[in-house]
């Protein structure tokens, strides 16, 4: 019967297992540091402060906007940013043109301010955006000028 010799645990061993927990530790940290400092700053406003001032006046337009009981409806197909107001009657809301913010949920190098046309009723662009999250900010103000403001999140394929 052949003899199987036993390794012994030396201190050669010990500095190879802890150079490899504390590498993996590190090496983890590191990666999680630069994926924080590359993405999303996680900033909303610049001054939450001034930001703060203005709450009550967004709040009394909100309800303003929805007491108009206009219905808007937003979508994207082919490279075309599609925006529908519609009044309370179901009529078209008649505007000079809309603005669109386009905002990356996750980090602002994507954003992108365009302008929107009407056309038959309806405002439209033709943008082409990448794929993933998108933030839509519709803005435009009515012909007898009141203002409204419309958010959605839509998803490119």
């Amino acid at each position: 019967m052949a003899e199987t010799k036993q390794r012994e645990f030396t201190g050669k061993h010990m500095i190879l297992v802890v150079g490899l927990f504390f590498g993996t530790i590190i090496t983890v940290n590191l990666i999680m540091a630069y994926f924080a400092t590359s993405s999303w700053t996680g900033l909303v406003v610049k001054n939450s402060y001034v930001a703060s001032q203005h709450f009550n006046e967004k709040l009394a337009a909100q309800r303003t906007q929805h007491a108009l009981g206009w219905q808007p409806t937003l979508s994207y197909m082919d490279d075309v940013l599609v925006f529908d107001l519609r009044d309370a009657k179901g009529s078209p809301v008649v505007a000079e043109f809309a603005t669109a913010e386009l905002k990356r949920p996750s980090h602002e190098r994507e954003d992108q301010v365009i302008s929107m046309y009407p056309a038959n009723g309806t405002f439209s662009a033709k943008y082409h955006l990448a794929t993933g999250a998108w933030d839509v900010f519709v803005s435009l103000t009515s012909e007898e000028g009141a203002p409204f403001i419309y958010r959605e999140r839509i998803v490119v394929q």
